[in-house]
């Protein structure tokens, strides 16, 4: 994924958690917050030491990031996402992560339809 659609500095982040919204399952925490100037969604991935080491914390951004890329032309351009991974994580496969991701992301209404 290019950077252009990475969340990196500190204060985007605080700004998506004090201005978005968020939703939540098991697997997965994310808050999303609308920009309209925007001409893609940007995201930004927070995992835990508590996941486990950093070979664990690595494999859960990269299958994250993948999922991202599989559903860009899904997603709503306007938005800042910020995605947060609860402990289940560390013991998913790539398949159950991305439904995982897809089962949030719909709760946000940020997918589109087909």
């Amino acid at each position: 994924m290019k950077k252009t659609y990475r969340i990196k500095k500190n204060e985007e982040f605080q700004h998506v958690f004090q201005k978005g919204q968020s939703f939540a399952n098991r697997q997965l925490v994310i808050y999303f917050l609308h920009k309209h100037e925007q001409t893609h969604f940007r995201i930004g991935l927070s995992v835990s030491k508590k996941i486990g080491n950093a070979v664990v914390r690595n494999r859960v951004k990269r299958y994250l990031r993948q999922a991202f890329l599989e559903l860009k032309q899904q997603i709503d351009p306007s938005l800042d996402i910020v995605i947060i991974a609860r402990i289940p994580t560390k013991d998913m496969d790539y398949h159950h992560m991305k439904k995982s991701l897809i089962h949030v992301l719909s709760k946000t209404k940020s997918l589109k339809r087909f």
